[in-house]
């Protein structure tokens, strides 16, 4: 009983009121965002011996500047407003400042929702290298089980780029489509009918939007990642957890082992599963500002990195389902690129994740947060605008 009321001074809440029908709303996600493999059954992402956590840097000068041109908000106060529970920025590879919410330890993993679909392309592009995926081949090739669905003739690539034609709705709140797509991953408490699918069967029975042909317009559908993290599994023979770490996870020396939720079938949810430190995030981005190379050891080729830097396309972009997000933006590996200008490109999740890399400057900010709202565009402009900010001051 001690330790029951224990965690309700803490969280304002008792641990049996925190459900799976409630876990990603205010007030139990700031608990539950840092405690998903509590909430739904969870495989680990090794970190190896994992390297010791950077000392902190709180940096207060920087948190009391004004958080935009003109305004008497601080930044702290901004994070503060926006609901974030972890910021933290480095610059040329050193740590320049370091900010968690009150109640937020520094050790904690951090669910990052779909910035898990730009780290399973990071997977997709180290496989690629090593001549185990090639992205021209069709999705039905590699997994049989889809040859009746949208995704039989679209190819990885159309995957990684969110350019394939699916008819499906990306509406987070829908008791629809998208309730049955979170059930299917366990994210939704079972319907009452008993006939949930598990995630396989679920994206096998998706069509095509009729009139639209895969490679055409930029449209954001999560279900495409999922899919690709069983294509990575198929092609290569290993789980996606397992690939994770040998590939990434390890070589990067992450502090702590991360973590992917599964599904019953153990389908791992590359869309948007993965949680971890987010000094491990802001090590991930530093790599790859540092041209695919940490410790000594490249990790992702530069000819990738290339790639996705500068082979999105801006007219597909303006045309897409994105187009609010970023003004100028480009979409390629499963990583937004700023445009307009910037060489910066980036990884976002709902909810308020984000992971900015800015190579021009050396900067990286990594920014985990719990906001009630899955989406909400004046949040992300107000966050996109301080990130830019601060690669611009310095």
């Amino acid at each position: 009983m001690a330790l029951t009321r224990e965690f309700e001074t803490l969280n304002g809440f008792a641990r049996e009121d925190i459900n799976l029908a409630n876990w990603r709303t205010r007030p139990f996600s700031f608990w539950s965002f840092r405690h998903v493999s509590e909430m739904v059954r969870s495989a680990r992402i090794k970190a190896g011996d994992g390297a010791s956590l950077p000392a902190e840097v709180s940096n207060p000068d920087l948190l009391s500047r004004s958080a935009a041109a003109g305004a008497s908000q601080s930044i702290a106060d901004l994070l503060v407003q926006l609901e974030a529970d972890s910021f933290l920025l480095s610059r040329n590879g050193k740590p320049v400042c370091e900010w968690h919410a009150p109640g937020v330890d520094r050790t904690d993993p951090h669910l990052v929702f779909s910035i898990s679909k730009s780290i399973t392309a990071l997977v997709a592009g180290i496989l690629e290298d090593q001549g185990v995926l090639d992205p021209s081949t069709a999705v039905g090739s590699i997994v049989p089980e889809a040859g009746s669905s949208a995704y039989a003739d679209a190819t990885v690539q159309d995957l990684l780029d969110m350019r394939v034609s699916l008819d499906f709705d990306e509406s987070y709140l829908s008791q629809e489509a998208y309730a049955r797509y979170r059930r299917a991953m366990s994210w939704n408490p079972p319907s009452c009918a008993g006939d949930d699918e598990a995630m396989l069967s679920f994206l096998c029975g998706l069509q095509k939007k009729p009139g639209h042909p895969h490679g055409g317009v930029h449209d954001y559908l999560s279900p495409n990642s999922d899919m690709l993290g069983i294509v990575l599994e198929r092609a290569s023979g290993v789980r996606f957890p397992d690939l994770c770490a040998k590939l990434l996870w390890q070589p990067l020396g992450a502090t702590a082992d991360a973590f992917i939720t599964v599904d019953p079938e153990g389908a791992p949810r590359t869309a948007g599963g993965i949680s971890c430190r987010p000094h491990d995030l802001l090590a991930l981005g530093q790599m790859l500002v540092d041209g695919g190379i940490a410790n000594g050891r490249r990790i992702v080729s530069q000819r990738w990195i290339d790639d996705m830097q500068t082979n999105g396309d801006a007219d597909v972009w303006a045309r897409g389902s994105q187009a609010v997000f970023l003004t100028h933006g480009r979409y390629r590996n499963n990583w937004y690129q700023v445009g307009g200008g910037s060489n910066a490109f980036l990884a976002a999740g709902i909810h308020g994740q984000f992971l900015y890399c800015d190579p021009d400057t050396g900067t990286v900010i990594a920014c985990t947060s719990s906001q009630n709202e899955p989406q909400d565009d004046s949040r992300d402009r107000a966050l996109l605008g301080l990130f830019a900010q601060l690669c611009r001051e310095g």
